[in-house]
C-alpha cells in the first residue's frame, strides 16, 4: 500500500459540462440537483462504466472521464446524449438538463491522486466549450480513430483556435442525428435469433405494405390483453428488492470457462438472497433463460421482478474479465455497472471476488434505486418500506451531518408506522453512531447518546438475530466504551454473518491497529477496499490505512492515505490528526500548518490532548505508537490542551 508515482500515457479523455447550469440551478436548485443525482445514477455513471470509463473527477456541473479507447469515449458520449434527449422530451425548454461534450486523445500525466493533468484534458475542455447544446466534438487526433469505425455523421469545423491552446486544433463534431443507434443486443450465442428475428421483422413490414393486415388484425386478441394485464399486474405487485441472475455468458470461445461463469451465477443468486427483504428468483428458473434471446421487460414481467442482472464472462490471453451490470426491467435503465479482472490461473480466487464485490454492491444499488423510485411514485403517503428506503438513499452518495439527519428521519417515520421494523432500528442506529463518533454530532451528550444507540440494537437484535449490520454497530458501541471484548466478538459475528461486509473487516483491521498490530491490519483493509471502492463510507477505510501506516511511523505513506480519506469526506475531522503528525515528522511546515487549521476548523477543540483521549486504547505497543504521533503533532504546531 506504498504510494504511486505519477505517470505519464496517452489516453481518450471526454470532458462533458451542463448547459446553463447556474440557471437551471438558480430557477430550482433543490430538483435540479434530484435529477442530476438521478441522471448520474441511471444513466451517465452506469454508461461510462460499461464502455470502461473512469470518472477521474466531478466539477458540480460536469465531469472529466478517462477512456481506454476513442471508439469506447464516442459511444458511451452517444448513448448518454441519446439518453438525455429521450428524457428532455416534453420538458419545457427552459428546464431541459443538456451536455456539451468535448473528446481528444493526447499525452496526459496521471498524478499520485489519480487526476490527470496536461494539454489532453486541457483540450478536450476547451472543445467542450466550444460545442452545441446536446453535441459531441473531437479533435482531430480523435477523430481518425474512429472516422472508418462507427457508424456516425461528423461535420468538419475547421481549425478552431481555442482558449489557452498554443496551436489551432482541427475540430469534428457529431451530426444531429448522424449516428446509428446501438441498442443492447439481445442475447444470441449462434446469431441465429437475432437473423431471424430481422427476417421476420422484415417480413411484417412488407406484409402490411401490402395491406395484408388492417388495423383490427393488429389488435392484441382479448385473451393477450388479458395476459399482459396479468403481467403488469405481477411486476406493479413485485417486492422492492426483487431480482433474477440470469446466467452469466462465456464470451471467451474457451468452453472451460462455462462451470466458471455458472459458478458465478450461481454463487450471486445465493449470496444476494441473503440481502434482508430480498425477493431472489431460484437459480433453476433462471437457468431457463441460458442462451435466449431475451426483453428484460418481459422477463420482469412474467417472473415478477423489478431487477435484473446479467453478465458476461471473457478471456484475454490469461486475462479472465467478468463484466457485470443491473437493470430495471420497469424501464430498461441500467442502474449499475462494473468490471473485474483476474488471472486465468487463480479462476478460484477470482470468482470468490467477483462474486463478493457484486453482491456487497448489489445490496447498496438495490436499496438506493428502490429509495429514489419511492420518492419519485409515493412522494404523499409512502409506507413504512419505503421510509426505510428513502432514509438509506439520502446518505448513500455522502455521508453529511444533513445528510444523517434526513436519514434518521425518514427512519423514525417508518418506526412510527411499524415500531417492529427491524431494518428502521437498525438502519437509525447505524447511523446515529456514525454520526455520533465519527462527526462528533450530540458529543456533548455522548454518554446519553451511546445508551440509546445500544438499546435500539439491542431490540433489533432481538427482533433479527442474523443481522450482520447490529451486530457490528454493537461491536463499534463496544470499542467506544472501552469493552474490547464486545468489540471484537461482534464484529467476528458480523463477519460469520456476512463474509461480504467490507464494514466488519474495517472494524477488525481498526481492532488490530488498537492493539498494537498494524502490520496486521494491511490485508484486511485491502479486503475492504477492493469489496467497497466506491461505498461512500470509504473515508473510514482509508483512514485506517492511514492510521496503520502512522503507527508504523511510515510518514509519506500516512500522508497519501490520510489524504485520500480527507477528500472523501469534507466533514470528517479524523484524517488531519495524523496527517499534520506527518507533516511534523518530515519537517514540512507549510503542509503541516495547513493541516493543523483544516483540523481546527472541523473540530474547534483539537489539541494533542484531545487526541489522546479519543485514542485512549491501553495496549502498551500502541501507547508508545500514539505518544510517537503525539509528538509529531507537536511539531506540526498543534497546541498541547488540557
Amino acid at each position: 500500500m506504498g504510494r504511486p508515482v505519477a505517470e505519464r500515457k496517452v489516453a481518450a479523455i471526454l470532458v462533458a459540462d451542463i448547459v446553463g447550469f447556474g440557471r437551471l440551478a438558480g430557477a430550482d436548485e433543490e430538483r435540479i440537483l434530484a435529477r442530476l443525482r438521478t441522471l448520474r445514477s441511471d444513466l451517465i455513471d452506469p454508461t461510462v462504466a460499461i464502455h470502461n470509463g473512469r470518472i477521474v473527477k466531478r466539477t458540480g456541473d460536469g465531469a472529466v472521464v478517462e477512456f481506454r479507447s476513442v471508439i469506447e469515449a464516442v459511444r458511451s458520449a452517444i448513448e448518454v446524449q441519446t439518453g438525455l434527449a429521450d428524457r428532455n422530451a416534453g420538458v419545457p425548454a427552459g428546464q431541459r438538463i443538456e451536455v456539451r461534450v468535448g473528446i481528444h486523445l493526447g499525452d496526459i500525466v496521471e498524478e499520485t491522486d489519480g487526476d490527470l493533468m496536461g494539454d489532453g484534458v486541457n483540450v478536450a475542455a476547451r472543445l467542450q466549450a466550444i460545442c452545441k447544446p446536446g453535441g459531441v466534438c473531437l479533435s482531430e487526433d480523435a477523430y481518425r480513430q474512429v472516422r472508418d469505425k462507427l457508424q456516425a455523421t461528423f461535420v468538419d469545423l475547421g481549425e478552431q483556435s481555442l482558449k489557452n491552446i498554443a496551436r489551432p486544433v482541427r475540430a469534428y463534431a457529431l451530426k444531429p442525428g448522424g449516428f446509428v443507434g446501438a441498442p443492447r443486443p439481445a442475447r444470441n450465442p449462434g446469431g441465429k435469433t437475432l437473423l431471424w428475428s430481422a427476417v421476420a421483422a422484415a417480413l411484417v413490414v412488407a406484409a402490411a405494405t401490402a395491406g395484408w393486415f388492417g388495423w383490427r388484425g393488429l389488435s392484441p386478441a382479448p385473451e393477450h390483453e388479458a395476459a399482459l394485464a396479468t403481467a403488469a399486474a405481477n411486476l406493479a405487485a413485485a417486492p422492492r428488492l426483487s431480482i433474477v441472475v440470469l446466467p452469466f455468458e462465456n464470451l471467451s470461445g474457451d468452453k472451460e470457462q462455462d462451470y466458471f461463469a455458472d459458478g458465478i451465477t450461481d454463487d450471486l443468486t445465493t449470496d444476494l438472497s441473503h440481502l434482508p427483504d430480498s425477493f431472489v428468483i431460484g437459480r433453476r428458473t433462471a437457468a431457463t433463460f441460458k442462451g435466449k434471446a431475451i426483453d428484460l421487460k418481459q422477463v420482469g414481467r412474467d417472473l415478477g421482478v423489478r431487477y435484473a442482472l446479467e453478465g458476461s464472462v471473457r478471456r484475454v490471453g490469461e486475462t479472465i474479465t467478468v463484466n457485470a451490470q443491473l437493470i430495471s426491467t420497469e424501464t430498461g435503465a441500467h442502474v449499475w455497472a462494473d468490471r473485474f479482472e483476474g488471472e486465468r490461473s487463480k479462476l478460484g480466487e477470482l470468482q470468490v471476488e467477483a462474486v463478493a464485490r457484486i453482491a456487497n454492491t448489489l445490496g447498496v444499488q438495490l436499496f438506493n434505486a428502490e429509495g429514489l423510485r419511492a420518492m419519485r411514485e409515493w412522494p404523499a403517503k409512502p409506507d413504512a418500506v419505503d421510509y426505510v428506503m428513502r432514509g438509506s438513499a439520502a446518505w448513500s452518495l455522502e455521508i453529511t451531518p444533513d445528510n444523517l439527519a434526513k436519514a434518521i428521519d425518514n427512519y423514525d417515520k417508518a418506526l412510527q408506522l411499524d415500531p417492529n421494523n427491524e431494518q428502521a432500528l437498525s438502519r437509525k442506529a447505524t447511523a446515529e453512531t456514525i454520526g455520533l463518533i465519527d462527526l462528533g454530532i450530540g458529543r456533548e451528550h455522548f454518554d446519553e447518546l451511546i445508551k440509546k444507540i445500544e438499546a435500539e440494537l439491542d431490540r433489533a437484535i432481538a427482533l433479527q438475530p442474523d443481522d450482520a449490520r447490529a451486530h457490528l454497530m454493537k461491536g463499534v458501541i463496544g470499542k467506544a466504551t472501552n469493552r474490547h471484548d464486545l468489540w471484537l466478538a461482534e464484529t467476528n459475528t458480523a463477519i460469520a454473518l456476512d463474509q461480504n461486509y467490507a464494514g466488519a473487516y474495517c472494524q477488525k483491521a481498526h481492532y488490530m491497529i488498537a492493539h498494537g498490530r498494524a502490520a496486521e491490519a494491511f490485508n484486511l483493509l485491502d479486503k475492504v477496499l477492493r469489496l467497497d471502492s466506491q461505498d461512500p463510507s470509504r473515508y473510514v477505510s482509508q483512514l485506517f490505512v492511514c492510521n496503520a501506516h502512522a503507527q508504523l511511523a511510515e510518514w509519506e505513506q500516512a500522508i497519501d492515505w490520510c489524504q485520500r480519506s480527507a477528500a472523501s469526506n469534507a466533514a470528517t475531522f479524523w484524517p488531519y490528526y495524523e496527517l499534520a503528525a506527518s507533516y511534523g515528522w518530515l519537517g514540512r511546515t507549510a503542509d503541516a500548518a495547513n493541516a493543523v487549521a483544516e483540523l481546527r476548523k472541523r473540530r474547534p477543540e483539537a489539541s494533542v490532548k484531545d487526541y489522546e483521549r479519543m485514542q485512549n486504547y491501553p495496549d502498551p505497543q500502541f501507547v508508545r505508537e500514539r505518544e510517537r504521533i503525539m509528538e509529531g503533532l507537536r511539531k506540526a504546531g498543534l497546541q498541547e490542551g488540557q
